[in-house]
């Protein structure tokens, strides 16, 4: 199991699922509270889903809050792109094949991926859960792949204080959570059932 040293950016992190045949890799970039993140999801078929490949470019605010993500998810049969960007009046424009959508999703200011432990960093460092006793429940978007639907939904998060574990209510996890366990920066490290830092 490995960890960037706290400090040490920019970082490749990458995970591995523990049965299935799934990675995640991910070179960030911080500056302050903001993320600049470029990452891979490569997933073997599985009786789930098909094989699937997906690209994507995330971009944060001076809060840590998402402000674009660009998609890029690769099928046998196609390629399909996806863009969802966030504007000043904290609405969605979800820019697809079919054309484009604008909502609030309830006041979202993250973005959730199936299958990507990557992507709970954002609330949790922006929360600074990795340092402090505190719970929040919070609107997200949340991205489904590889058919790339995008749903609101809500997160929760608790941490004791006493890092390494967060506690995670996704719609990814069942109504129980999972307890997630994060790096000195809030960057997750193990999401058990989902995948370990490598």
């Amino acid at each position: 199991m490995s960890a960037a040293p706290s400090g040490q950016w920019p970082a490749i992190l990458t995970w591995r699922a523990p049965d299935a045949p799934r990675m995640e890799s991910v070179r960030v970039q911080l500056s302050g509270n903001r993320i600049r993140a470029n990452g891979r999801i490569v997933a073997g078929a599985t009786a789930e889903h098909p094989a699937f490949g997906v690209y994507y470019d995330l971009h944060t605010d001076e809060s840590g809050a998402t402000k674009r993500l660009g998609l890029t998810v690769t099928l046998a049969e196609r390629e399909r792109q996806l863009v969802i960007a966030r504007d000043e009046e904290n609405m969605w424009l979800v820019t697809d094949a079919r054309g484009q959508s604008r909502a609030g999703y309830d006041g979202a200011l993250d973005i959730d991926m199936l299958f990507s432990p990557f992507f709970n960093t954002l609330p949790i460092r922006r929360a600074r859960l990795q340092e402090r006793s505190a719970a929040i429940t919070l609107p997200t978007l949340y991205l489904n792949l590889p058919e790339m639907s995008v749903v609101a939904a809500t997160a929760s998060y608790s941490s004791a204080g006493t890092r390494p574990g967060i506690k995670v209510i996704t719609p990814g996890t069942d109504s129980h959570g999972t307890t997630v366990t994060v790096d000195a920066d809030g960057f997750v490290i193990d999401y058990p059932g989902l995948a370990t830092r490598i």
